[in-house]
C-alpha cells in the first residue's frame, strides 16, 4: 500500500514540476488576492460626499458641521441655500448625505428643547446608508455632550436627566475596530477553499483526459488509495498556502496572532481534508474540465457567501442557516478568528473542529464510493 501511495506522490509531485508556470500560479495571484481583500474589504467608509443646508446660521450650527467636517467619515461637497439644492444634490448622485439644520436650532438647544436636525441619505446603497447613519448618530451624540458641558449649558434638570446613563465602550480583542483584522483571518480560509477545490477538482478529470486513467485501471491500485495519493500532495499544498498567506497578513497588515500556532494547523488540517474531500467529489462527478470548473463554480461561491465571511449568518433565512451547517469553511473562520484575536484553545474551539472532521471524513468516503475503475 505504502509503495503504490509513494508512486502516486511522485507522479502528482513530477506534474507539478513539470509545469514551468505552477509555482508562479500557486504563490504570485494568492499575494495579490490578500492585497486585494486586505484593502478593499472594509466595512469603514469614509469622505461621504456631504450637502450641507444650515438655515440658523449660528455658532452651533456652525460647531455642529465642523464635527462632521473633522471626523474625516464626511466631505462637504456644497452648501446649500435652499431645499431644492439639496433635493438636486441627492438626485444627481453629487451628495449621498444631506444635512439640514432649521433655523432656531441654536436657540432651542440653548434653552434645554428639542432641536430637531434633519439628515437624509441616498438609500441606494444600503450598506453605506447604514453605516453613515451610525456615524451621523455618534458625530451628533458627541456634539450634544459637548454643547451640555461647554458651550450651550441646559438648565439643570434637563443636565441631570441626560446624563443618567453613562455609556463606557470596551470592545475586546480588537480594541481599534480594525477591519483588517476581521477580514484577513477570513481571506485565509476563503483563498485557501478556492485554490484546494480548483486543484483538487480537475484532478480526476485530467487523469481521464489525458488517457492515464486506463493505465490506473489496470494497475493493482484500490480506490482508496487513488483517492489518498490524489489528496496528499493538494494537502501539503493547502498548508503552505495557509502559512503563507498568514505569515503575509501578519508582517504586512500587522494582524496579531495571539493563538497557538499549534491550534491553528489542526484547524487548518481538519479544513483541508474537508475542502479536499470536495473538490475531489467534484472531480468525480465531472466528465470533462470545463464541467469541473462550472461545478466548481457553483459550490464555491455559495460556500463562500454562506460562510459567515461578510455576511453575519443569524441574519440569513433560516433555510439558509440550516444549510451553513455543512459548510466547513463556517466553521474555519470560526476557528481562524479565534486563534488570531482571541489566542483560545481546543478546549473552546471542540465543536467547530469537530464539525470539520466529521465533514471531511464524510466527503472523502463518498468520493471512494463515487469513484469507479472504469472509463463509465
Amino acid at each position: 500500500m505504502f509503495e503504490r501511495l509513494y508512486v502516486m506522490l511522485v507522479k502528482e509531485f513530477l506534474e507539478l514540476r513539470r509545469d514551468r508556470w505552477a509555482m508562479f500560479r500557486l504563490i504570485v495571484p494568492l499575494l495579490i488576492q490578500v492585497l486585494v481583500f486586505g484593502y478593499a474589504a472594509t466595512f469603514t467608509v469614509n469622505h461621504v460626499s456631504t450637502v450641507v443646508l444650515d438655515l440658523d446660521h449660528s455658532q452651533a450650527s456652525r460647531s455642529l458641521v465642523s464635527h462632521f467636517v473633522a471626523t474625516g467619515r464626511f466631505d462637504i461637497v456644497d452648501i446649500a441655500q435652499t431645499q431644492l439644492q439639496v433635493t438636486h444634490a441627492i438626485d444627481t448622485g453629487r451628495a449621498v448625505v444631506a444635512i439640514v439644520i432649521h433655523a432656531g436650532f441654536a436657540e432651542k438647544l440653548g434653552n434645554g428643547r428639542t432641536a430637531p436636525l434633519q439628515v437624509s441619505v441616498d438609500g441606494t446603497n444600503s450598506n453605506t446608508a447604514l453605516i453613515a447613519l451610525g456615524y451621523v448618530s455618534l458625530i451628533v451624540a458627541q456634539f450634544q455632550a459637548e454643547a451640555m458641558a461647554n458651550a450651550w449649558p441646559l438648565p439643570a434638570g434637563a443636565a441631570a436627566a441626560g446624563a443618567a446613563v453613562p455609556l463606557q465602550e470596551r470592545p475586546w480583542f480588537n480594541e481599534g475596530l480594525d477591519d483588517r483584522w476581521f477580514f484577513i483571518p477570513g481571506v485565509i480560509g476563503t483563498l485557501t477553499l478556492i485554490q484546494v477545490v480548483s486543484l483538487t477538482a480537475l484532478a480526476v478529470v485530467r487523469e481521464r483526459e489525458v488517457g492515464t486513467l486506463e493505465q490506473i485501471m489496470v494497475s493493482p491500485i484500490r480506490p482508496f488509495e487513488f483517492i489518498l495519493g490524489k489528496t496528499l500532495p493538494f494537502f501539503l499544498i493547502g498548508l503552505a498556502d495557509v502559512a503563507l498567506v498568514t505569515i503575509f497578513g501578519v508582517l504586512w497588515f500587522r494582524v496579531p496572532f495571539v493563538g497557538s500556532p499549534l491550534v491553528m494547523l489542526l484547524g487548518s488540517s481538519l479544513f483541508l481534508v474537508a475542502a479536499l474531500g470536495l473538490g475531489l467529489l467534484l472531480s468525480t462527478l465531472a466528465r470533462t474540465q470545463q464541467q469541473a470548473f462550472a461545478l466548481n463554480f457553483f459550490l464555491v461561491n455559495p460556500f463562500f457567501i454562506l460562510s459567515g465571511f461578510a455576511f453575519p449568518i443569524a441574519a440569513m433565512p433560516q433555510v439558509l442557516q440550516w444549510f451553513t451547517l455543512i459548510n466547513p469553511l463556517r466553521y474555519y473562520l470560526v476557528v481562524l478568528r479565534a486563534v488570531f484575536l482571541k489566542g483560545v484553545g481546543v478546549d473552546v474551539l471542540w465543536p467547530p473542529l469537530t464539525a470539520m472532521g466529521v465533514l471531511g471524513v464524510g466527503l472523502l468516503t463518498l468520493s471512494v464510493l463515487r469513484f469507479r475503475k472504469s472509463l463509465d
